[in-house]
């Protein structure tokens, strides 16, 4: 069954230095001819693969709410035409602090959007420039101001660390900020260099002056700390909620669901198959005026590898993998099947199994990408 659905609006007004997602500069694009394409793909990936309703849905960039007023109504409408919902509905759109203005609020509001999500990255307004980010500090209190004045409770924010020439200090001050909120869920990412971005060429250049890992370690331990002092639970690596606020979007992913993916350079997990879509935006709408799928790349997941991804997606979670739904799953154990990979992991004190649950421990999150690579290519 398919729970979850995510659509990517690839529009950006501003390119930030550190972002690798597929996106485009918004003056001069077709949008319009865009949105079209994107309620058509919904329209023919439904026909194909029917689901009942959908409990989770997230419309990510980009940035959604580069779209006018009248883009955004249209868009909201599509999507509430084109796919089922469930009741209980988690339907998140992510926004940039200085775009969401109160009447984009209200349209999205009035059409079921029930959780936002802010990129706010830090509150220190020289390392906002250094990054490339558009807003300031202040915007963000607006935002979440407008955004509770229209109804909204479920609100998160993004958060960066280990920025160019950031100190401990500095991120502990945004971290007050965050906290002064008063909302119910944090993002919190150490800063990843990826090809094709600015960072990247400065980085090759020797022009990038990062904290280095032992500062980033002492972030993510502050970030962890505070956190908890905060009463907020840390559900995943980066991740922290009030109770009942956990992602459910998110969830998806790291519990190794099925989920649509719809839009220029989306990923979709359907019925076996790992799917992206074409990234650039005269193909992706070629294919749909074609009559086709947009489809670039299509890989059948074989029973090894979803055993695999289980493991290293499911112990993302603070909570780990449940031995016993792995068994369910696969009718396999997983407990024999990595049995030298667990041995090792918890020899090196980075994993704990207990009961049920096979998770990282505090240490642990600190090395998940060591971990977590433990587990690839053990299956075949």
């Amino acid at each position: 069954m398919i729970n979850a659905a995510y659509l990517h609006i690839p529009f950006c007004e501003h390119i930030c230095h550190y972002c690798d997602f597929n996106k485009v500069f918004l003056k001069g694009q077709p949008v319009d001819e865009y949105l079209l394409a994107l309620d058509q793909e919904m329209k023919m990936t439904l026909k194909e693969f029917p689901t009942k309703e959908l409990s989770t849905i997230f419309v990510g960039g980009g940035t959604p709410t580069s779209l006018n007023e009248k883009q955004l109504f249209h868009f909201c409408e599509s999507i509430n035409r084109n796919l089922p919902k469930s009741d209980h509905i988690e339907f998140t759109f992510e926004a940039n602090p200085g775009d969401l203005t109160k009447e984009k609020l209200q349209i999205v509001k009035e059409a079921g959007v029930n959780r936002i999500s802010l990129g706010v990255q830090t509150f220190n307004e020289d390392l906002l420039k250094k990054i490339g980010r558009v807003h300031k500090a202040e915007d963000v209190y607006k935002t979440i101001e407008n955004a509770k004045k229209v109804g909204f409770e479920n609100i998160s924010i993004d958060l960066i660390f280990s920025l160019p020439t950031q100190t401990v200090n500095d991120f502990k001050e945004s971290l007050t900020e965050a906290f002064s909120l008063d909302i119910p869920h944090f993002s919190a990412y150490s800063l990843i260099i990826e090809p094709k971005t600015v960072f990247y060429n400065l980085l090759k250049k020797g022009k990038l002056p990062t904290p280095g890992e032992d500062l980033e370690a002492s972030m993510y331990e502050v970030l962890m700390e505070e956190m908890e002092k905060h009463g907020y639970n840390q559900y995943e690596i980066s991740n922290f909620s009030r109770t009942g606020y956990e992602s459910k979007h998110n969830l998806t992913y790291w519990n190794n669901e099925y989920y649509y993916g719809f839009g220029a350079g989306a990923h979709s997990y359907v019925n076996g198959w790992r799917r992206s879509n074409s990234g650039p935006l005269k193909k992706y709408m070629d294919q749909i005026h074609s009559g086709n799928l947009p489809i670039f790349e299509n890989h059948q997941v074989t029973k090894a590898e979803q055993m695999e991804e289980e493991m290293f997606l499911g112990l993302r979670k603070t909570n780990g993998v449940s031995i016993v739904h792995f068994m369910e799953k696969f009718a396999l154990d997983p407990l024999k099947l990595f049995e030298k990979e667990l041995k090792d992991l918890i020899s090196k004190q980075w994993i704990e199994v207990k009961k049920d649950h096979i998770y990282l421990t505090k240490q642990g999150r600190f090395l998940g990408n060591e971990v977590f690579q433990s587990f690839l290519g053990v299956c075949n």
